[in-house]
């Protein structure tokens, strides 16, 4: 009988120590994959600044374009008034065409 009682408490003792690697190694597995996490957040932080500059110069180059575009077509209309209603007209049939099809 002490044999066996013996050998159960060398299989819960086992038992205990295998568990306790394998909270060990779950441990450090877990801290690498915080370190990851870490690492994935930091470069999801860094693209998204990197496309909200690029964003901000987009949309200032549109800004300079509609302004030049909005001097042109006054220019336009002041100096050749038919001509820039002729334009007008055909790029509005163009248009309508385009969004029929």
């Amino acid at each position: 009988m002490s044999y066996s009682t013996h050998t159960n408490m060398n299989a819960d003792g086992g038992a205990k120590t295998v568990a306790q690697n394998v909270g060990e190694v779950a441990a450090e597995y877990a801290g690498i994959a915080g370190k990851q996490v870490e690492k994935a957040i930091g470069s999801a932080e860094s693209t998204v600044r990197s496309m909200a500059e690029h964003s901000k110069e987009a949309g200032e180059r549109v800004q300079e374009v509609a302004g030049n575009l909005k001097g042109a077509v006054q220019k336009s209309v002041t100096d050749q008034p038919m001509a820039t209603l002729a334009v007008a007209a055909a790029l509005g049939f163009v248009v309508g065409a385009l969004w029929k099809s």
